[in-house]
């Protein structure tokens, strides 16, 4: 199973919206980890979320992938984070699993997709609560799987839409 990252959101430690921010603890000890490891928590008592852990060891940051375009499938099956960890079967046991070939979960460049218009959106994160005022989402403007677009973007039309995938 693969597919195409179109939206992700960024977080640090040095803002109160990362689960870093204010203290180390069992539950985020994976967002300190080194660069490349998973950061996977559970939000609203039923959804996974996962984050590429980012920067430095003992630096909480991460980013969270948001979306994920997949071939052959409905656009929205990964469009958002918690359908994204669902739709990968990525849950709790996830959590600190190294990017790797050989854990079964890593990231690429490739060819396999067609060259796009590959602008993309920066906007402010959503769903928290606070530092709601960074510009730390991004997303490929041209793609139908995005969670949220920001106000004023309409969805491309399907015929317009890009296709991340060659025939």
């Amino acid at each position: 199973m693969w597919g195409v990252i179109v939206e992700t959101e960024a977080y640090s430690q040095a803002e109160e919206a990362c689960h870093g921010s204010k203290k180390r603890s069992n539950k985020n000890e994976a967002l300190f980890s080194s660069p490349g490891q998973l950061y996977v928590y559970l939000t609203y008592g039923k959804y996974y979320c996962v984050n590429i852990v980012t920067d430095k060891s003992d630096w909480a940051s991460g980013v969270l992938l948001r979306s994920i375009a997949m071939p052959n499938e409905d656009e929205r099956s990964a469009s958002g984070p918690g359908l994204l960890a669902n739709r990968f079967g990525i849950n709790l046991t996830h959590n600190r699993l190294k990017l790797s070939k050989e854990n079964g979960f890593w990231i690429s460049q490739t060819s396999l997709y067609q060259e796009i218009d590959k602008k993309l959106i920066q906007t402010n994160r959503i769903g928290i609560s606070q530092a709601k005022e960074l510009k730390w989402r991004w997303y490929l403007q041209k793609s139908r799987s995005i969670s949220k677009r920001a106000s004023g973007d309409k969805s491309p039309p399907r015929h317009n839409a890009w296709i991340p995938f060659a025939h």
